[in-house]
Parts: structure tokens; C-alpha cells; sequence
């Protein structure tokens, strides 16, 4: 499995983004999947994740500003990020679990900064 994260960049508080990460392999409709973002010196956080059935899940903070979907045809999960706070800077992962196996994306960043 492969993870190809997209869709980073320097927005300003208050906007958008759109993370999307492609998948390669044959197991990712059965594999729950999801973003993690780290920032310098702190440990990586689960932001959202969403299992094979379309159980969502969110950390607290983006929770009414951001949603996760994925769609199994084309091997993609994305993140859609509003209300953007400087907070939310943080160089973001996807994520990919099935049983005891991990794969991770390369990471994309996003900065929110006026």
C-alpha cells in the first residue's frame, strides 16, 4: 500500500483546504483510514478517521469545521478543512490501518497564517 497525500498550502484564518490523499493497493475499502497532523516537538494526533462502514470520528477541536469521506472506487480519502485556525498549522498525514498493519502518506503541509 502507498499513500499519496495532496492538497497543502498557506491559507489564511477563517479559509479553506482540501487534503486528499490516493491510495494504491487492493485492501483499502477494507481498511480504515484517516489524518494525523504533527507539529515541531509534539506528538502526532489522530485529527479525524473514518472506518470501512463510513464511521466518522474527529478530534475535539475541528470537530464542525472539518470532514473526512472517502470514496472506495477510486482509492481516495480527503479532509475538508474550514474555518481554518492558526492552530491548525501542522504538517498532516494520512493514514491507513488494517488489523495490525500501518501505512502512512508522506505528509503535506498546511500553514494558516494572516
Amino acid at each position: 500500500v502507498q499513500l499519496q497525500a495532496s492538497g497543502g498550502g498557506l491559507v489564511q484564518p477563517g479559509g479553506s483546504l482540501r487534503l486528499s490523499c490516493a491510495a494504491s493497493g487492493s485492501i483499502f475499502s477494507v481498511a480504515a483510514v484517516g489524518w494525523y497532523r504533527q507539529t515541531p516537538g509534539q506528538q502526532r494526533e489522530l485529527v479525524a478517521g473514518i472506518s470501512r462502514d463510513g464511521v466518522t470520528n474527529y478530534l475535539d477541536s475541528v470537530k464542525g469545521r472539518f470532514t473526512i469521506s472517502r470514496d472506495n472506487a477510486k482509492k481516495m480519502v480527503y479532509l475538508q478543512m474550514n474555518s481554518l485556525k492558526l492552530e491548525d498549522t501542522a504538517v498532516y498525514y494520512c493514514h491507513l490501518g488494517f488489523g495490525r498493519l500501518d501505512f502512512w502518506g508522506q505528509g503535506t503541509q498546511v500553514t494558516v497564517s494572516s
